[in-house]
């Protein structure tokens, strides 16, 4: 067992995993691995090189090629490095949400960024959120949160996020974005999104942000006796 603890925070798309696994990496002084971004990288790798990103030959072809690396700047923000270049805010185009869906559908694709993972979890405190942290990636994590809440109220927040940066589109849209991915990843083979038996469920439909931010620091200080470190 690690002398290190782990926070795995498994979810569907647009559940606000991301957001609430950063503030709580800051909060309590731990690293947040954002495992998205390294399936949005590997989705923008295939985009650019123009192949299918459903055919799985295709696919494996062009793994070997790829030098996927994370790093932290002074802030202590991840960025995302493909092939030396900083690729950090292209993957979080719309369109590269669905390439990073398709893509992690693949087992190989998520055996090659397994170890990836898992070293940054040996050796350091950290807090990963995705499909299949608490099932696949870190069953050994000594937290484990399943967060979720409604597709109407996932696409809501994320036509929110899309309309403050001045990316125009619909509702609907959104929404079948969402439920697109909530397709692929609960139906693929390799690891599908579900619950880890021993993870806990919180559903966000109902809470604003504090109020679930508020849920899981109360969780990470119960279940692992770590406090808030002490702001500056």
């Amino acid at each position: 067992m690690s002398d290190f603890y782990a926070i795995a925070i498994d979810g569907p798309s647009g559940a606000g995993k991301s957001t609430m696994a950063r503030k709580l990496a800051e909060t309590f002084g731990f690293i947040y691995v954002d495992t998205g971004a390294i399936y949005r990288t590997v989705g923008l790798a295939c985009l650019r090189a123009g192949i299918d990103r459903k055919d799985v030959e295709a696919v494996m072809e062009l793994l070997p090629t790829l030098e996927i690396a994370i790093r932290y700047n002074g802030a202590g923000e991840q960025r995302m490095f493909l092939n030396g270049e900083d690729v950090s805010t292209e993957i979080r185009l719309p369109e590269i949400s669905l390439c990073a869906s398709d893509v992690s559908a693949h087992q190989a694709v998520r055996s090659f960024l397994l170890e990836m993972q898992r070293k940054f979890a040996r050796e350091n405190n950290v807090v990963m959120d995705g499909r299949d942290i608490g099932t696949v990636v870190l069953p050994d994590a000594r937290l484990k949160v399943f967060l979720t809440a409604s597709a109407e109220a996932r696409a809501k927040r994320r036509l929110a996020e899309l309309l403050a940066k001045g990316e125009s589109q619909s509702f609907e849209e959104v929404l079948r974005d969402i439920r697109y991915r909530d397709e692929q990843d609960t139906a693929r083979a390799a690891a599908p999104l579900k619950r880890a038996d021993d993870a806990v469920e919180l559903d966000s439909s109902e809470l604003d942000f504090d109020e679930t931010f508020a849920v899981l620091c109360e969780l990470v200080i119960t279940r692992l006796a770590v406090e808030p470190e002490a702001a500056e």
